[in-house]
Order: C-alpha cells, then sequence, then structure tokens
C-alpha cells in the first residue's frame, strides 16, 4: 500500500482533534454522519480520499464547516 497523501493525513488528522475535542468515538462520529465506524477510522488514517458529500457529513455531525477540516493543507 501507498503512503498516505499528505493533505488526506492532515483532513484525517483534523477530523481526529476534532472528534476528541467533542469526545466522541469514531462510532459515534460514524452514527452521526451515516457513515460506517471503518469509513470514519479510514478517513483519519489519511487513506481514504473522501467525496464532498462525505466531507460535509462529517463536519456536519462534527458541528464546523469543511474549510475548518482543511485547515493547514496547502
Amino acid at each position: 500500500m501507498p503512503a498516505p497523501e499528505p493533505a488526506l493525513k492532515k483532513f484525517g488528522s483534523n477530523v481526529r482533534a476534532r472528534r476528541d475535542a467533542k469526545e466522541l468515538s469514531q462510532e459515534k462520529l460514524a452514527e452521526l454522519a451515516d457513515l460506517d465506524r471503518t469509513y470514519i477510522s479510514s478517513v483519519e488514517r489519511g487513506v481514504r480520499n473522501i467525496s464532498l458529500l462525505s466531507s460535509l457529513r462529517i463536519a456536519k455531525a462534527l458541528k464546523t464547516s469543511v474549510s475548518e477540516l482543511c485547515e493547514g493543507i496547502n
């Protein structure tokens, strides 16, 4: 498996940081975003290139914006 793309890795770490700050488990975030827990895990590890719609679902579940989840990505 190739190394994760830096932008995906940063997006995933931003998702995890927000999730941790809100004290949510991956399972709870997945439930709130109507996604699978394994999907959230792969996003946080930076190994999944997610769609805009999934990004919006995750942002909404975390009560933030996609732009905030993209913070630090150049």
